[in-house]
């Protein structure tokens, strides 16, 4: 297979990947319906939490209210409760048929992943809108930051897929993946800092935080286009992001390796 077909194929996978988002128009609107108020309740929480204060930390009232909405916005389109069909394709024993295709497994679930991310850029920007509506928004300090802000955006979206193509690996193993998707969906959610800023955590436990790949889907990103991160330190959270992608492309590897061989079709 030419190097030419195989971008056909990868690119045929990322369509199948939006049509499967885009074909559900009810779960669209529900899904646009539940981020909207999931915006302007967290708009709401944090201008009530800011009432009468002054900035907390050096973070101010307005830069809060900010960051909840694009963090919710970011949140929707990375992390949606189901990302990749590979639990699914595993069970039902569709897998098989995966694997004989010329375009690699991992290569098809990526570009099916891709394509769901895209698919969920609209709901995206509805949310961005109403936070704008609502006069959430701001702008960044300067078009460097904004700039850094978009390559670190994408990165983000790198380790979140790659992160979820792993734990959905485990379905070679267990053959039910919802708990651990659940959990990691949770977990991801919080330590990402799509729930809380980290600035706002305890010094052990943004310590922590910040050695986990979880940081770079959200807070990196949202972090820099506030203006919040800047200079040296946003291009390192861009390398961290950029080391994160490469240490999770290597894992993914390697758990691979191991779950090829943990293939069964209708028993067999």
């Amino acid at each position: 297979m030419s190097t030419a077909d195989q971008v056909r194929a990868f690119r045929g996978m990322t369509r199948a990947g939006t049509r499967s988002v885009l074909i559900y128009r009810g779960d669209l609107i529900t899904g646009a319906v539940a981020l909207v108020i999931q915006v302007v309740l967290a708009i709401a929480v944090w201008r009530i939490v800011y009432s009468g204060r002054g900035p907390v930390d050096g973070v101010d009232a307005r830069t809060a209210v900010a960051y909840a909405a694009i963090a919710a916005c970011l949140q929707s389109v990375l992390l949606p409760w189901q990302f990749s069909t590979l639990p699914m394709r595993i069970r039902n024993g569709q897998i098989a048929t995966d694997l004989t295709r010329p375009l690699g497994l991992i290569w098809q679930v990526f570009g099916q992943n891709l394509g769901v991310l895209l698919g969920r850029l609209p709901l995206g920007a509805i949310g961005l809108a109403v936070a704008a509506v609502l006069g959430a928004l701001t702008l960044p300090p300067g078009w460097a930051a904004g700039l850094l802000s978009l390559v670190a955006t994408v990165g983000g979206a790198l380790v979140a897929m790659l992160c979820n193509l792993i734990v959905s690996m485990v379905t070679f193993w267990t053959f039910e993946v919802s708990g651990p998707l659940m959990v990691y969906r949770f977990g991801s959610a919080f330590l990402s800092g799509s729930l809380i800023p980290l600035w706002f955590m305890p010094g052990w436990l943004r310590g922590s935080v910040e050695w986990l790949p979880f940081q770079a889907q959200v807070y990196t990103p949202v972090s820099i286009y506030l203006g919040q991160t800047r200079g040296g330190q946003a291009l390192a959270l861009v390398g961290v992001q950029l080391v994160w992608v490469v240490l999770s492309t290597v894992l993914l590897e390697l758990v691979w390796r191991r779950a090829r061989y943990r293939v069964v079709v209708q028993g067999g």
